[in-house]
């Protein structure tokens, strides 16, 4: 008999979720994670006081009652709604597209003139059959919210020219005819109060967690310590990159504690020009409403986000789900099919981009299967 029912490679929210219905029905489970904290990419931790997201803005939202209930058992969630502002240059428009910023952008008032505005330069551009990403945006919004607003951030993000990416990246860019500001359209959304490592910690309760601890460097060891696996990391590095490597797209973040109140006055604001080498720089303390206190505190933290090209190494964050990788994950999924004592998960496990309430819904799935 071996020492514990589960072993969990991955102590992000897919394995926790795992880790904590597990516990629910009596398993015993080992959680081990290459990193020195829990949490994965929702990691929060205190400096001067701030919840500070440390791998990026994570903004719980959902129209699934049932996963929004399920979180709020871990931690009282604040109102927070995303609103992130976009600049170009010295040009401030708001996210998503909506009323607000066509205003700015061309000066028209009511939802006619920007539905016409709009259409026009459509009609203008001639595509009928977009080939790739810009002619797929234009398509959808037209030029000049393209050039501004689209163009330059795609650029960075993906570490390619919009007209070499596909045109399914893009499917739908959200465009509103109402001056509302609401990023997501999901009935419930916000952010713990607290920050989000307090929901792991209590996921993981009566899981035993080993961190500083890489599976790979002893992952014979490890594959016979439980009955069963759940692999939440890169689902190639578990077959020794047989089919060749998955790619991905990495950040680099650059974290910074400022001696004002409030340096930029949203927690999110985008720098959609190429010249500017970061995407957005993140305020963490409007997370939670700390610039409205009657006493805010006299200093803040911003985080600067460089999207990078993925090299062996490098912390994995968007697969990248053109049609050649998809090809690749397949092969790995046949594999990961045959396999009697181990379950793949997770964001890098599947190779697929999920947000947190997504990793929650399948995770929660996977345990109704497998528990």
């Amino acid at each position: 008999m071996k020492e514990y029912d589960y072993l969990i490679v991955g102590a992000g929210i897919f394995g926790a979720v795992f880790a904590y219905e597990a516990g629910l029905k009596g398993k015993k489970c080992l959680c081990i994670d290459k990193r020195d904290h829990i949490g994965g990419n929702i990691y929060t931790k205190n400096m001067e006081g701030i919840n500070v997201h440390a791998y990026g803005a994570h903004i719980f939202h959902t129209s699934n009652k049932e996963i929004w209930d399920y979180v709020n058992t871990f931690a009282k969630f604040n109102r927070y709604t995303n609103s992130p502002i976009a600049r170009y240059h010295d040009e401030l428009y708001n996210m998503p597209f909506n009323m607000n910023t066509f205003h700015a952008m061309w000066g028209v008032i009511t939802p006619k003139e920007a539905r016409e505005k709009i259409e026009e330069q459509k009609k203008e551009s001639g595509i009928k059959e977009p080939k790739n990403l810009e002619e797929q945006a234009i398509s959808l919004v037209g030029k000049d919210i393209y050039e501004k607003l689209v163009k330059g951030y795609t650029m960075k993000q993906w570490g390619r020219d919009p007209k070499e990416l596909p045109s399914f990246i893009i499917k739908r860019l959200p465009v509103r005819y109402t001056y509302d500001n609401n990023y997501f359209n999901d009935k419930y959304q916000g952010i713990p109060e607290g920050g989000y490592t307090q929901i792991v910690e209590k996921m993981l309760e009566k899981c035993e967690v080993r961190l500083n601890t890489d599976f790979f460097e002893n992952k014979e060891y490890y594959m016979n310590l439980a009955d069963k696996v759940l692999f939440t990391g890169m689902i190639d590095e578990f077959y020794d990159y047989c089919y060749g490597y998955l790619e991905y797209r990495t950040l680099r973040f650059e974290t910074e504690v400022l001696d004002e109140e409030n340096y930029q006055g949203n927690a999110v604001v985008n720098y959609t020009d190429y010249q500017t080498p970061y995407t957005r720089i993140i305020e963490h303390k409007h997370f939670e409403f700390m610039c409205q206190n009657e006493n805010p505190l006299s200093k803040t933290v911003i985080t600067r986000e460089f999207p990078a090209t993925w090299k062996p190494g490098d912390e994995p964050y968007y697969p990248m789900n053109d049609e050649k990788n998809n090809e690749i994950y397949q092969k790995y999924k046949a594999l990961a099919d045959k396999e009697e004592n181990v379950i793949f998960g997770g964001r890098l496990g599947l190779y697929k981009y999920m947000d947190m309430h997504n990793v929650i819904e399948e995770a929660l799935k996977l345990t109704e299967k497998v528990l």
